[in-house]
């Protein structure tokens, strides 16, 4: 593979400069879930395109959910059932092409006295949801009297349940999935690069034809051209709308989700639920490793949208209600280890509250050609892609007498998913027991290495040759995996700072947070190596991140 066909932070420079020195047929703006899916769709039917993120990817709304690829089951309260229908359908999907990142979850739903849900609408519900969503038979509902579900769930308080239900939803990781669809669109010849902005608009005829944008890291200013220019920024779609003069009729309506980190000592959850808070809305808790983490609320935002606040109110609000359904954890806000908040870009709609605004995408069209998408969720990031790409490709055949294929990436593996099996539980563990079987020598455990399997995929290869190298020469595991990490990272999916290390591609921030002190020397030394930072660059790049973990705990 040629070194600009991969997200190398060593090569990063050059994949800008040759974005800038032609006119592609597409730009992307914004490397979030749904930009990044664009770049995929478009350049596997042969779109000569190119995608900018002014931070990092996934720094926005894909790095901030709740980390679930889930069948849309709340949409049938709004009774949304063509979205339960198609988003039930792609969560299958990005399994299939996904299996190291997006793995069935048993999730129980308690029926509660006094709340708003029913035995029977809640059977009914599932029912419908199973059928629309065209879910497996082996996942299909199974409803649960009241013992039966204390049984399951111990924690649950069985004084104030009437029963539950047992069905699936798919766990993730957001911003790993949108790091391996990026990978993969470098790999069909698409350029992407973070922290590039794009500041104003180039125009021609009033007609879009490029952007100015500057290199964040660099400060160096360009000038990119292309054909058609998409809008795919998230939160920030309005903001881009603004600088092309273009914000008029339906607009983005931020609300705010906040999730809450807990170690599984203080909280032994068992299985994830999904329970009712008792102000007609749902909250996840769900089991990671060696962590539970609980979320979200939904509350109307319009301060900063960079890093939305979290509030002690917001974490108060999660812990009651987790208290409530499971009073024996007697949880405070010192169990709490970590937190995030994040940004749903809702389209707004006069009169209703945030949890009632609809999750469904829209593109909105601009005099000047700008292509917008805005709303939708991370579920069908695929299907809003495939939108946008027919939609620039049925203008380029009418304009440019060109032909394109239909889209390729329902059955595309994404980079680390490529097995050679279909993604059952039990082959993907016996893939790993295998590959485990390569990496034991150097003396990692087996906990680690499924985790750093569950995070890499088959790209867990290109980290065990490397661990293998760097323990010839330390003879220490830690240090070896680390030191291999780190150089994994820098030269496969872009990582320039500590940041992008810690939070972005690792996780750690939310769910190992306690273990980022001992290594935050050893990831600095490696990262100023291998990207050749000056001593002062590498001392603001701790500043930066140490603030990013003030914020992460801001509520200690």
């Amino acid at each position: 593979m040629n070194n600009l066909n991969k997200l190398s932070a060593l090569e990063r420079t050059k994949i800008i400069k040759k974005i800038c020195s032609q006119k592609l047929d597409l730009l992307v703006i914004g490397g979030g879930i749904t930009g990044v899916g664009i770049a995929l769709d478009a350049a596997s039917r042969g779109v000569n395109t190119g995608l900018i993120e002014k931070l990092d990817f996934a720094s926005g709304t894909s790095s901030r959910s709740t980390k679930l690829v889930h069948g849309g089951l709340r949409y049938l309260e709004h009774l949304e059932l063509g979205l339960v229908y198609e988003v039930g359908r792609e969560r299958e999907i990005v399994h299939n092409n996904a299996a190291h990142i997006v793995t069935p979850e048993k999730m129980i739903l308690p029926i509660i006295k006094g709340g708003t849900l029913g035995e029977f609408t809640t059977s009914m519900a599932l029912y419908v949801y199973d059928f629309l969503a065209g879910v497996k038979k082996e996942e299909h509902r199974v409803m649960l009297s009241r013992d039966e579900t204390v049984k399951k769930e111990p924690l649950v308080d069985s004084d104030l349940l009437k029963g539950g239900a047992l069905y699936y939803e798919y766990k993730t990781d957001d911003s790993r999935l949108t790091i391996e669809v990026a990978k993969k669109a470098s790999e069909f010849g698409a350029l992407l690069a973070n922290y590039v902005k794009a500041d104003s608009f180039i125009y021609e005829n009033n007609k879009v034809i490029g952007i100015n944008a500057s290199d964040k890291i660099t400060g160096e200013k360009y000038k990119i051209y292309a054909k058609y220019i998409v809008n795919a920024t998230g939160p920030w779609v309005d903001k881009i709308r603004e600088k092309d003069n273009s914000l008029k009729g339906k607009r983005i309506h931020h609300t705010k989700g906040i999730h809450i980190v807990i170690s599984k000592e203080n909280f032994p959850l068992q299985h994830a639920i999904y329970f009712d808070v008792g102000d007609n809305r749902m909250i996840f808790a769900i089991p990671r490793f060696d962590i539970v983490y609980i979320g979200t609320t939904d509350t109307s935002y319009h301060d900063a949208l960079e890093e939305p606040d979290i509030k002690k109110s917001d974490i108060e609000y999660l812990l009651k209600a987790i208290n409530r359904i499971a009073p024996t954890a007697k949880l405070e806000t010192t169990d709490v280890e970590s937190a995030w908040a994040g940004l749903r870009p809702l389209i707004h709609e006069d009169g209703k509250a945030p949890s009632e605004l609809s999750r469904k995408d829209e593109v909105f069209y601009s005099d000047t050609g700008l292509i917008s998408i805005a709303g939708g969720k991370l579920t069908g990031y695929r299907m809003m892609s495939k939108n946008i790409v027919d939609i620039v490709t049925k203008k380029m055949e009418k304009t440019e007498n060109r032909e394109f294929v239909e889209c390729v990436t329902k059955n595309m593996r994404l980079s680390g998913g490529e097995f050679p099996f279909y993604p059952e539980n039990i082959k993907l563990k016996e893939y790993a027991d295998a590959k485990y079987d390569e990496a034991k020598q150097t003396g990692i455990s087996v906990k680690k290495f499924y985790e750093l399997f569950y995070r890499y995929g088959t790209n867990v290869e290109l980290l065990t040759n490397k661990a293998f190298d760097y323990f010839n020469i330390v003879r220490d595991t830690d240090i070896a995996w680390i030191k291999a990490e780190v150089w994994y990272l820098v030269n496969n999916e872009m990582v320039t700072n500590l940041a992008d290390f810690f939070i972005r591609r690792t996780g750690m921030i939310h769910f190992y947070i306690k273990q980022i002190p001992d290594m935050l020397e050893l990831v600095s030394n490696e990262l100023a190596d291998l990207l050749e930072w000056t001593p002062e660059q590498k001392t603001a790049y701790i500043e930066e991140f140490n603030a990013d973990l003030k914020h992460a705990t801001i509520f200690k």
